[in-house]
């Protein structure tokens, strides 16, 4: 394929600042070549076909770095449950909670996980996503866990979309593990690591740190075997209290702590010498109805760049939609629009540990989204309207 120019459009760089650009070239390998005012396209670039964007806005293509869009069955009726008073025990008593979808998990094939879990990634992508990162963590054995990522490798195979693994089987501690937290640390979390990694199926390693789940030195032993692996690291932290788990992923390298409802000035010290990103999660935070907000302040005077993301999941965060994410993550949380953007690209990439996406540049890849809108701060603005005009991946729509 030859280059491909795309012109008349007004260029936004992934802080959310419009540039003087209004044209770049895209090689036949999916990396831009060149950017610049379109009537100055070089012919040397050998340009075999020249697309008009119509004055529309362009922008990196969104990338979602923190979901669970694998799994079997919904908790809609849990839900329901919630609003009618019903408290967690009350809800797990009657099999509702993380173990009612770990069993609608466990009873899938892959063929089935990956059936259920396309609309809801089809919904992303319809939105602007170019990359979306999925756990594992609702089989909670090796088995089902190894087969949560073959569906999501499957996903990435049947779209045009780079779907990144993680493994998640430090989740929760499953009933036939009650009081044996230890064992199923190794049994299952790190056996099984072992298994996916052989298998290639993992890209990083997370887990859920929070007295409901694992402690630091728990979770330690899981990142431990996963830096053996040479595989990047990820920790669920503080959302629910202050166990320190970020200042302990920290210290590790981890490229990301997600959640932080409850992080402090040490964590926040760790991560700004870590460079670990802050990945802010607005979607669990508005289901659950939450009153602790990320110290987003802290953070940024802390220099501790923050992404956001949908934690798209069937029980705290039941949420498909980038743009109300961005939306949630200005109006409770209080970032501004450029940040919300900069949330889901640069940012976001950087949580995945990928540096080759995320901001349009010479050298990145040509991931792009159109829009059909004046200026940046509308794609948070705006509650339940996308204004997606097109989604271009590799310089292809």
């Amino acid at each position: 394929m030859s280059p491909i120019a795309y012109r008349n459009c007004r260029i936004v760089t992934a802080d959310g600042v419009q540039d003087f650009v209004s044209a770049l070239v895209i090689g036949p390998d999916g990396v831009i070549a060149w950017m610049g005012d379109d009537r100055n396209i070089p012919s040397e670039m050998a340009v075999s076909e020249q697309v008009d964007l119509g004055g529309r806005l362009v922008t990196p293509a969104l990338i979602d770095c923190h979901t669970h869009l694998v799994h079997g069955g919904n908790r809609a009726s849990e839900f329901e449950m919630r609003l009618n008073g019903a408290s967690y025990e009350h809800i797990s008593r009657a099999g509702g909670g993380i173990m009612s979808t770990v069993n609608a998990t466990r009873g899938r094939s892959v063929e089935q996980l990956v059936a259920e879990a396309l609309p809801r990634l089809d919904a992303m992508l319809a939105e602007g996503v170019s990359t979306v990162e999925i756990k594992s963590g609702y089989g909670l054995n090796i088995e089902t866990e190894i087969n949560m990522l073959r569906a999501a490798r499957r996903l990435g195979e049947i779209r045009q979309v780079r779907v990144v693994t993680t493994w998640l089987a430090a989740h929760a501690l499953p009933p036939e593990y009650a009081g044996r937290a230890d064992s199923y640390i190794y049994d299952v979390a790190i056996t099984g690591l072992c298994q996916a990694h052989a298998q290639g199926l993992v890209d990083a390693v997370d887990g859920f740190c929070e007295s409901i789940a694992f402690d630091r030195d728990q979770i330690a032993r899981v990142f431990d075997a996963a830096r053996a692996m040479g595989l990047p690291i990820r920790l669920h932290a503080e959302q629910l209290g202050n166990n320190r788990g970020a200042e302990m992923a920290a210290r590790k390298g981890a490229l990301s702590a997600d959640h932080l409802e409850y992080l402090d000035d040490r964590g926040i010290a760790a991560m700004a010498r870590a460079g670990t990103v802050a990945v802010l999660l607005p979607g669990a935070y508005y289901t659950l109805r939450e009153t602790q907000a990320p110290p987003v302040d802290a953070l940024r005077r802390a220099k501790v760049p923050i992404a956001i993301a949908s934690d798209a999941n069937p029980g705290s965060s039941p949420l498909t939609s980038p743009l109300l994410t961005m939306n949630m993550a200005c109006t409770l949380f209080g970032l501004t629009p450029a940040e919300a953007l900069a949330g889901m690209t640069v940012n976001a990439a950087r949580a995945l540990g990928l540096g080759d996406r995320g901001v349009l540049q010479v050298g990145m890849r040509g991931d792009l989204a159109v829009w059909d809108v004046e200026q940046p701060a509308e794609l948070a603005y705006r509650m339940g309207f996308n204004p997606l005009w097109k989604r271009i991946i590799g310089g292809r729509a």
